[in-house]
């Protein structure tokens, strides 16, 4: 198998990652071109005696921490830095690199020391220090979107459990959009098919047309969503969803301060 057709079959999940990792859609996919500028230019570089996905995502952070500027908290003016900066102190990056490829992707512990180059005790100790630090960060209030009413209380526990206030759940459009416009929640998960036939990507976009909020979409096929043709959620949680994904994708959402761009339902069939 060429090293192109090894990466396009990780793409989709890279770029989620990318995202993830960077706070935004368009700086994790300039990452990811970058990567793939540079492995272009020296096919040497990729290294493919490794398993593909490990592979390509240790290409990938070889390629994000030789910018300086990813080892250290940034000061400037970006309104997502800023927003962060007031939040809370940032997650210290290799730690929260760690934490995501085992709680996001799902790399197993000695997969994830094999894509940071180091071995899997220094990888527990970053994880460790990524749970440690994302506890500490400012709870806020969380409407969930999701016709399922176990699903739904499961997310209700784990949210609640997480040291955040459930303000409401809703399971249909019109739902979704009263419960925001009564409590204002400083988070929103929503799942993508809701108990009245229409589309979570619908409501979600009428809630953003008057407010910003961060939104984590939850679906059983994120690869319908991460197809690069139309704006995209920064932030997706697989079904069946894992503790520690929940866990991790929230902390990053509220980290970043992400302010969700209106995703474009049209076409949207998931």
């Amino acid at each position: 198998m060429s090293i192109s057709d090894i990466i396009a079959a990780q793409l989709p999940y890279l770029r989620r990652f990318a995202r993830v990792l960077s706070g935004s859609q368009e700086s994790g996919d300039a990452y990811v071109v970058a990567m793939l500028e540079a492995i272009a230019a020296e096919p040497t570089v990729f290294p493919d005696q490794l398993e593909p996905r490990v592979a390509t995502y240790q290409a990938f952070l070889d390629v994000w921490n030789s910018v300086e500027l990813n080892h250290t908290k940034e000061e400037g003016t970006s309104e997502r830095l800023a927003a962060a900066d007031r939040k809370l102190e940032a997650i210290t990056p290799r730690a929260r690199q760690a934490f995501l490829l085992m709680a996001v992707e799902e790399f197993s512990t000695a997969d994830t020391a094999a894509v940071l180059r180091t071995d899997e005790a220094e990888v527990k100790a970053l994880v460790d220090q990524a749970a440690s630090e994302i506890a500490e960060q400012v709870a806020t209030n969380v409407l969930i979107i999701e016709d399922e009413p176990m699903i739904a209380l499961d997310l209700a526990d784990l949210v609640s459990g997480l040291g955040h206030d459930v303000s409401d759940t809703a399971r249909t459009h019109k739902e979704a959009v009263a419960a925001f416009q009564k409590h204002k929640p400083g988070l929103v998960l929503a799942d993508i098919q809701l108990a009245d036939g229409s589309s979570g990507l619908e409501a979600v976009n009428e809630i953003l047309e008057t407010f910003d909020v961060p939104v984590i979409f939850i679906t059983a096929y994120p690869e319908r969503l991460l197809t690069g043709s139309r704006p995209e959620p920064t932030f997706l949680i697989n079904k069946p969803f894992r503790t520690e994904t929940v866990q991790a994708v929230i902390s990053q959402a509220l980290f970043f301060d992400y302010k969700a761009r209106s995703p474009n339902a049209e076409g949207a069939s998931v």
